[in-house]
């Protein structure tokens, strides 16, 4: 017979994430990414121990379609960079399974030989139904890799669908793969995600696919100044291939060069200060949903209301406002 599963305590999970056991790092994200009500506390309590101890990570997201090979592109990009020293997390958020809510893929199985390097961790986690293919927690499970000494963490998204672009909202550099045959389909791409991206990369810029590549990057790079036509700074667009390590090294110089001009320019600050101002705002708005759907009386409401909508004698938003006006 199974054991109850026993919720850590808060301030020694923290000690133990602070000197760098991976054990507890793992079981500090299980905590936060939680739902339980248990948890929320205790959540809540190890993330305020170890706040004093984030922000200091380079924050990348990195997204593109499925296949583009963004997982491909983070281990061969973080044995180089656990090569020179750095300490890598990856927050790899997979799609997720209908009936069990977990993960699909897999990411640690996709990047076999980073699993393996003692400067790295991976996580992967279920996208659920989060918009943006971003993971509920995602923003809490970074700040404990900060907190871990991981001063590189990359959130690697699922890639399907224009809120993709939730991402931006927790990193501070935003890199867009395309594919060789991108040159093709830039009118295929999101708009939002173009204009959003601070980089870009063309990936799998190999063999046959080389010279492709190089005139997608180039129609890449037009769409871009069209885009950016006002900005100061235009996303960088680099050629590149996992397998060969063609261009590696200038997507990370210029990632770095990208940081150490927003951070001088006081343009990183600002950004982070209103990724936190909106992640507080959506926290609102989700605590308030599920304390007013929590509400037995609006839960009969609910249920007429839905019946309404369906037979089409009311209007959803007319119905929204009557809800709304009944709880107050």
């Amino acid at each position: 017979m199974n054991s109850p599963r026993m919720t850590p305590l808060p301030d020694d999970l923290a000690a133990a994430v602070l000197a760098g056991d991976r054990t507890a790092l793992a079981r500090a994200i299980t905590l936060v990414e939680s739902r339980c009500d248990r948890d929320i506390a205790a959540a809540e309590a190890l993330l305020q121990t170890l706040l004093p101890h984030t922000g200091k990570a380079l924050r990348i997201g990195i997204t593109g379609a499925p296949g583009v090979g963004k997982s491909t592109l983070i281990e061969a990009l973080g044995l180089r960079l656990c090569a020179r020293g750095h300490r890598v997390a990856v927050l790899a958020v997979d799609p997720s399974s209908s009936r069990s809510g977990g993960s699909i893929l897999g990411d640690k199985t996709r990047m076999a030989e980073l699993a393996r390097e003692p400067n790295a961790f991976i996580r992967p986690s279920p996208g659920g139904d989060t918009l943006g293919g971003v993971a509920a927690r995602t923003r809490e499970a970074l700040l404990v890799c900060e907190a871990a000494g991981f001063d590189v963490v990359a959130v690697e998204t699922i890639g399907t669908g224009q809120s993709e672009v939730a991402v931006h909202g927790m990193v501070d550099f935003f890199l867009l793969l395309l594919s060789p045959a991108a040159g093709d389909e830039l009118q295929g791409i999101k708009r939002g995600v173009m204009e959003l991206c601070d980089g870009v990369l063309v990936h799998k810029a190999d063999g046959d696919l080389a010279a492709a590549a190089d005139r997608a990057a180039q129609q890449c790079l037009l769409a871009l100044r069209v885009l950016h036509a006002g900005d100061a700074h235009k996303p960088p667009v680099v050629v590149g291939s996992s397998l060969t390590g063609r261009g590696l090294d200038e997507l990370w110089q210029q990632i770095e060069g990208s940081l150490a001009r927003a951070r001088s320019e006081g343009r990183l600050a600002e950004r982070r200060r209103q990724q936190v101002f909106a992640w507080l705002d959506e926290v609102v708005r989700d605590r308030l949903l599920h304390d007013f759907l929590a509400d037995p009386g609006v839960g009969a409401a609910m249920a007429q209301a839905r019946d309404d909508v369906a037979a089409g004698t009311r209007l959803p938003s007319a119905v929204a406002r009557a809800l709304i006006a009944r709880r107050r």
